[in-house]
């Protein structure tokens, strides 16, 4: 048997066992178009037709499944093997790339690797700091972080972060010289700093939320910025009102550089996740970073 055989017989495994290819895409971490592909060149070779395909379900035929039979148990016990074997190394290594937001970096992940990556030397970790929402199969990341509501229901997600939520903050200059707003609504005539989101493009439209009330609203003012650190910056030098994370501003406001507006209508928000597709990742350097985030 031809290398590439046993490689795209591994992919139907994959394919048959989701019955799907675009949840056999997310697992390989492969296009799913690069995946069909795959298994009509097998099915080529093989002269056999292994799925039978229609527009919404995928399922194995008489021969795939006798195949499926022939396979899966032999495959499950390579599997075990190399476990075993990479279970006994003495020093995990590797590369794990994981895009995330600069608040997620700075207030969850860095933080809590900081103190574990010293004792692993072998193990490189690439934080790609993107504030859009990245195809981390696409993309190749090893994992990617979210707030929980992001997630999609077909990656694994592990809990790294406590619910938090945004605050409205502006210079004590700025507000000696307008009165500060009372609900939302007067936020129309202040000036604002905006937050430009990379994935639509648009501008960020702020959140609130009192009791059963919730109200979006959107804002304007002279800057507008892609990270929340500008946005705080800006307003502590009396350019306006920033919506940002209370977690990075709490020493701000400690300390009187920030005066925080509206607290009764600031909303909380579901904690960051890390996630990464259901068949990834097994390897030992994963396995100590999603220890080392794990909340």
């Amino acid at each position: 048997m031809k290398r590439e055989d046993l490689n795209d017989m591994l992919w139907f495994l994959v394919v048959a066992e989701e019955r799907s290819f675009t949840k056999a895409a997310a697992k390989l971490g492969t296009s799913q178009s690069t995946i069909s592909h795959t298994i009509k060149n097998l099915e080529a070779r093989m002269g056999l037709r292994l799925l039978t395909r229609t527009t919404r379900s995928v399922s194995p035929t008489e021969a795939g499944e006798r195949l499926i039979r022939s396979l899966a148990p032999r495959i499950e016990e390579i599997e075990t093997e190399i476990d075993e074997l990479m279970e006994i190394r003495d020093t995990p290594s590797g590369t794990v790339r994981i895009t995330l937001s600069d608040h997620a970096m700075e207030s969850v992940v860095w933080p809590k690797l900081l103190p574990v990556l010293k004792d692993y030397p072998d193990i490189k970790v690439e934080l790609n700091t993107d504030n859009a929402f990245r195809n981390i199969v696409e993309d190749r990341f090893d994992a990617g972080v979210r707030l929980g509501e992001s997630v999609d229901r077909d990656m694994i997600a592990v809990r790294i972060g406590p619910d938090w939520r945004l605050v409205a903050v502006g210079s004590p200059a700025y507000f000696a010289a307008r009165p500060a707003p009372r609900s939302p609504q007067e936020l129309v005539a202040h000036n604002c700093i905006n937050h430009r989101q990379s994935r639509s493009g648009g501008l960020y439209t702020w959140e609130f939320e009192k009791g059963d009330k919730e109200l979006r609203v959107r804002v304007d003012g002279q800057l507008t910025f892609s990270t929340s650190y500008a946005m705080i910056d800006a307003a502590a030098n009396g350019y306006g009102i920033a919506y940002v994370p209370e977690n990075i501003v709490d020493n701000d406001i400690a300390s009187g550089r920030l005066v925080q507006v509206l607290d009764d209508w600031s909303p909380m928000f579901p904690g960051y996740y890390l996630y990464y597709p259901s068949r990834r990742q097994n390897s030992p350097a994963f396995k100590v970073v999603v220890d080392a985030l794990r909340l």
